[in-house]
């Protein structure tokens, strides 16, 4: 099986190392070439186009920034669509809105082409670790057939129905890490206040009742200044919008959301967009 990789970030640099890992022969893309140069160096094999990518690879995954840049891989000139063949299969692990999930299922199926939304979670630690949570929409026959593939750098894989559903799934993921990260922010802003020793504490706590991933991952990023990116600040704002447009169908109110997107959307337009979510903390200390 060949598989085809685009948008190689944060996440996407590990799980190519995990595929090539697996043995796979491993084409890939990314609208900046440079970022796929270490790639090449232990086996990657570049090419010009999602379009290319589709012509030559049997599973074709892409994970990009925005519901835009998704269509523009897979609707553009040059995009996956123009280069599918009747064994296709694309999985997008973006996070983006299930409504576009549903489209591109549905122009996958007018073509005979099997399509998976399975966003992912587990940031960059689980992405380079090998061992992130895949959460899917679509028919079962195809996640069955790209499951070896997925099973390289993932240590889960659930399907949650039909097409759509995976996004839901990532939209429920984001909304409790919202309120983690706000709980993490502001249990430190106030130990830093109260002159408490912030390793003991993030040591203590995270061994009891409030112990949680964002506090495992992010805390000792915080104490040590380290603000580079596991998941940018404005994706999180982006996570937080869709989770709020989707609610707001539903006629569901969201309080915590709210609050979580209006703290995420001041920190990314005071300079922050680019760094990782543990920078909240910034809100309340630099």
């Amino acid at each position: 099986m060949k598989v085809g990789f685009i948008g190689l970030g944060v996440m996407g640099q590990s799980m190519v190392g995990h595929i090539l890992d697996a043995g796979y022969e491993l084409f890939v893309y990314n609208r900046t070439k440079s970022k796929a140069d270490n790639l090449v160096e232990i086996g990657a094999i570049w090419l010009d186009s999602p379009r290319e990518v589709a012509e030559q690879a049997d599973v074709v995954i892409t994970i990009v920034g925005y519901p835009k840049d998704i269509e523009e891989v897979y609707y553009g000139e040059q995009g996956l669509f123009n280069g599918a063949h009747s064994d296709s299969i694309f999985i997008d692990m973006t996070t983006s809105t299930p409504s576009l999930a549903i489209e591109l299922a549905e122009k996958s199926k007018e073509r005979g082409i099997g399509i998976l939304d399975a966003p992912v979670t587990g940031g960059d630690v689980g992405a380079r670790e090998g061992r992130l949570a895949v959460l899917v929409g679509g028919d079962e026959d195809v996640l069955e057939k790209a499951r070896p593939v997925i099973e390289s750098f993932a240590a889960s894989i659930t399907r949650f129905g039909e097409s759509g559903a995976g996004q839901h799934a990532k939209v429920v993921n984001q909304i409790m890490v919202a309120g983690t990260m706000l709980g993490l922010a502001e249990m430190m802003a106030y130990a830093k206040q109260a002159d408490l020793d912030l390793t003991k504490l993030v040591d203590t706590i995270g061994a009891g009742a409030a112990s949680n991933r964002s506090l495992e991952n992010y805390g000792p990023r915080i104490i040590k200044k380290d603000y580079s990116p596991g998941f940018f600040v404005k994706h999180f704002v982006k996570d937080l919008k869709i989770a709020l447009d989707e609610a707001e169908k539903m006629s569901l109110d969201l309080p915590m959301t709210q609050l979580a997107h209006k703290l995420y959307t001041q920190l990314a337009e005071i300079g922050h967009a680019d760094e990782g979510t543990q920078a909240i903390v910034k809100l309340w200390w630099d």
